[in-house]
This record gives structure tokens, C-alpha cells and sequence, in this order.
């Protein structure tokens, strides 16, 4: 954790089955913790965590959602950043995220 409400994690890109295609990081089990720690207070509907992503040269603001399931937040990876960084399903995406209002 490099700051309060910061985070630097490493994890796969995986598509959501069905016709939208919407393709999602879930973070670390640990960061997940951090962050629903940190985001107590700020949450949105669904549980969302309003947050500022980084990967490679691209920045974006989006929304983290919980997934009930694994108890993991997931980073939804829109096309533009797909693109824009070469990623595809499988490969390891490197990013850094802020929570934002905190």
C-alpha cells in the first residue's frame, strides 16, 4: 500500500460470460480487505467503491464492485483501455488505483 486508499496489485483479465463481454480484474483477497477497510464510508450503491485507475499509460475513473461470490472487489477493464494497453483475456495486468473521496 503506498499511501492511504492506494493500491499496486497485479492480477489476470477475465471475461464475463454472456453477450456483453464486459471484462473485469478481481483484485487480491488482501487488497480487497484494504480497500472495503478504507471505503467504509463512501460506498455507493451495489457496494461500489468509486476509485482512479492506472495501468501502463492509461488512467481512468470507474467504479470497483464486490463480488459476493469471492468476497473480491472487481476492476471492470473497459475496451478503450483494452486497446489502448494490448491486453487481452489472460494476460496480467499491472495497476495502481486511488479510492477516490476519501
Amino acid at each position: 500500500m503506498a499511501g492511504i486508499g492506494t493500491f499496486t496489485f497485479t492480477a489476470p483479465l477475465w471475461r464475463y460470460p454472456g453477450a456483453d463481454g464486459w471484462h473485469f480484474v478481481s483484485l487480491p483477497a488482501e487488497i480487497s480487505a484494504d480497500i472495503s477497510d478504507v471505503s467504509a464510508g463512501t460506498r455507493r450503491g451495489f457496494g461500489s467503491v468509486r476509485v482512479t485507475v492506472t495501468v501502463g499509460a492509461t488512467s481512468w475513473r470507474t467504479s470497483l464492485f464486490p463480488d459476493n461470490r469471492t468476497g473480491a472487489y472487481l476492476l471492470p477493464v473497459k475496451k478503450a483501455v483494452r486497446l489502448a494497453e494490448h491486453l487481452e483475456t489472460g494476460d496480467d495486468v499491472r495497476a495502481q488505483l486511488q479510492v477516490a473521496d476519501l
